[in-house]
C-alpha cells in the first residue's frame, strides 16, 4: 500500500501548520511585556515561536520560511525601540541589518564552501570511487556489507562534509549490493544494510566538526557571543571517540534487531568489482581532487597547531583552486545545479534570528526562565548535560532539520549555560557536546535529510526504522552520560 499522502490532505496541513505559526506568533505579540524583556526582546520571541512551528509542521519550504522569517525579523525589529535607547525605534535599516547579519559569519562561508566540495566530489565521481573501493575489499558476507557501510560513511565524512551528499553518494552504491546478492528490496538484508548506511551518516556528523551544517550553526553562535572558537582537532579529539562507540554500537544493534536471511550472499563482491571496472581508471580530475581534499584535511587537523589558518578560510581557498582552469575539476555551469541554495539561506537566516534573540535579551530572559523553572541554577555541569541533552533528544522529534534544530536552540544554550550559578562550567565546551545531541535524529527517517533520502528507496518500513532508532538513541544518550562523567570531564567540557 502506498504511503505516500494525497496532495490534497498535504496542502490542508500545510495550510493548517501556517496559520497555527501566524496565530502562535499573534498571540505571543499580543501578550503584556514581562518584566526584564525589551519590546525588541518579546518581539524576536514572537518570530523565533512562528520559525518552530513553520519548522515543524513543515508549513513552508524551508528556504522559503527563512525568507518570511527575515523579513519579520527586520520589520519587527524596525518598529521596536532600541533595546539601548528605549527613547528611540531602531528602524527597519537597522532591522534588515540584523536579519542579514547571519550571512556575514565565517561559518556560513564554510557551510557555503563545503557544499561546493561535495559537489565536487558528485561531479568527478570521486565519492563512488572510494565507496566501491572500500567495498570491494569487503567479501561476500553480509556482516562484511554492514561492516563495509559504515567504514564507507566514515571514511567520506572526513571528505564530504554534506550529511545529505554523503547519503546520496552510498545508497545508490548500496542499493547495487542488494542488487546483486539477489536479496531484493523487501529482504531483512535491504533494510539492514540501508538503515545503517544512514544512521552512520549521522552519527559521523557528530564526530567531525565540517561533516554537517548543524556543526557550524553553533560555532557561529560561539565565534559571535563569546569571540571564541573550537578548532577540527579540538571538535575530532572530543567527538571521534563517542563516533567510534556508536559506530560499534550500531553494528551490533542492526545486526541483532535485523539479521539478514542468509549470512553467505554470493555475487556481491563481483558486482561492486564490475562496477569498479567500469569507472575505469583514476582521472585527472579525480586525482586532484583527492590530493586538494586530504591537503584540506591537513590543514582543518593542524589549525591552531601548525599554523592560523581558520577551517573557513582554508575551504575557501580549496574551492577557488577547484574552479581555477586547467588546475581545477569543475566550472561554475556543472556546480551551481549541484548546490543547495535553500540550505545557505536557512543557515545564514538562522544564525540571524539566534543573534537577534541574544542582541534583544530574549535568550537570556528565556534561558533565565527556564533556569528558574527548572531548577538548573545550582546543578552540575554533568545534571546540566543529562538534562538538557534528554530535552534535546526530545525535541528532535518534531524537527525534519539538525540545522533548524540548531538555529532555535543553541542560542538559548548558551545564554542558559551563561545564567546558571554552577562554578566553573565551561560554556563553550558545554555548548559544544549538546550540539553533539542536536545530530541525534536516529528515530524518525524525517528527523534528518539524509534519512529521507534512504526512506525513498523503499527498502524499509518506518517501524523497522524507528524500533532500531529507539535503541540506538537509548545508546548515544547512556554514551554521552558515561563521555560526560569521564572523558569529557577530564577534558574540561563537562
Amino acid at each position: 500500500m502506498s504511503t505516500t499522502v494525497p496532495p490534497a490532505i498535504a496542502g490542508r496541513r500545510l495550510n493548517v501548520g501556517l496559520a497555527a505559526a501566524v496565530l502562535v506568533l499573534a498571540v505571543v505579540l499580543g501578550l503584556p511585556q514581562p518584566e526584564g524583556l525589551p519590546v525588541a526582546g518579546q518581539r524576536m520571541l514572537a518570530v523565533f515561536c512562528f520559525a518552530v512551528v513553520v519548522w515543524i509542521t513543515e508549513a513552508l519550504d524551508y528556504a522559503v520560511s527563512a525568507i518570511v522569517i527575515g523579513a519579520l525579523i527586520a520589520v519587527l525589529l524596525g518598529v521596536s525601540p532600541d533595546v539601548a535607547k528605549p527613547d528611540a525605534v531602531m528602524g527597519t535599516v537597522r532591522g534588515l541589518g540584523t536579519a542579514a547579519s547571519g550571512f556575514s559569519n565565517s561559518a556560513l562561508i564554510l557551510v557555503a564552501a563545503a557544499l561546493f566540495l561535495a559537489a565536487a566530489m558528485t561531479i568527478t565521481g570521486l565519492d563512488r570511487r572510494i565507496a566501491l573501493v572500500v567495498l570491494a575489499r569487503i567479501g561476500s558476507r553480509s556482516s562484511h556489507a554492514v561492516i563495509g557501510s559504515i567504514v564507507v560513511a566514515t571514511m567520506l565524512a572526513f571528505i564530504v562534509p554534506s550529511a545529505t551528499a554523503r547519503a546520496a553518494a552510498i545508497i545508490p552504491i548500496m542499493l547495487g549490493i542488494i542488487a546483486a546478492f539477489g536479496a531484493g528490496k523487501q529482504s531483512r538484508f535491504a533494510a539492514l544494510l540501508m538503515i545503517t548506511t544512514v544512521q552512520a551518516v549521522s552519527i559521523w556528523n557528530v564526530g567531525i566538526k565540517t561533516a554537517a551544517a548543524q556543526n557550524m550553526v553553533a560555532i557561529g553562535f560561539l565565534q559571535r557571543e563569546l569571540g571564541s572558537d573550537i578548532t577540527w582537532l579540538e571538535w575530532f579529539v572530543a567527538a571521534a571517540p563517542f563516533s567510534v562507540a556508536m559506530s560499534i554500537g550500531l553494528y551490533f544493534v542492526m545486526t541483532r534487531m535485523l539479521p539478514p536471511e542468509s549470512e553467505e550472499i554470493p555475487g556481491g563482491k563481483a558486482s561492486v568489482a564490475a562496477a569498479l571496472r567500469e569507472m575505469g581508471p583514476m582521472t585527472g580530475v579525480e586525482k586532484r581532487l583527492l590530493l586538494v581534499s586530504l591537503t584540506l584535511l591537513a590543514v582543518w587537523a593542524t589549525e591552531g597547531v601548525l599554523h592560523r589558518i581558520d577551517s573557513s578560510t582554508a575551504t575557501v581557498i580549496a574551492i577557488a583552486l577547484l574552479f581555477l582552469p586547467r588546475v581545477g575539476v569543475m566550472d561554475w555551469k556543472r556546480a551551481n545545479p549541484q548546490i543547495p541554495w535553500g540550505t545557505i539561506v536557512l543557515f545564514g537566516v538562522g544564525i540571524s534570528l539566534g543573534t537577534a534573540l541574544l542582541q534583544t535579551q530574549a535568550a537570556a530572559w528565556l534561558a533565565g526562565l527556564a533556569v528558574r523553572t527548572f531548577g538548573l541554577s545550582h546543578l552540575s555541569a554533568f545534571a546540566i548535560l543529562a538534562a538538557m541533552g534528554l530535552f534535546l533528544i526530545v525535541v528532535h522529534l518534531g524537527f525534519a532539520s539538525a540545522t533548524a534544530l540548531a538555529s532555535s536552540m543553541i542560542p538559548i544554550i548558551i545564554a542558559l549555560l551563561q545564567h546558571v550559578e554552577t562554578p566553573g562550567i565551561n560554556v563553550v565546551g558545554m555548548t559544544m557536546l549538546l550540539q553533539f545531541v542536536v545530530s541525534f535524529g536516529f528515530i524518525l527517517p524525517v528527523n534528518s535529510p539524509q534519512g529521507m533520502v534512504a526512506y525513498g528507496t523503499g527498502t524499509f518500513l518506518t517501524r523497522d526504522f524507528i524500533r532500531t532508532g529507539i535503541v540506538l538513541t537509548v545508546l548515544a544518550y547512556a554514551l554521552t552520560l558515561a563521555f560526560g562523567a569521564t572523558y569529557w570531564r577530564w577534558l574540561g567540557y563537562a
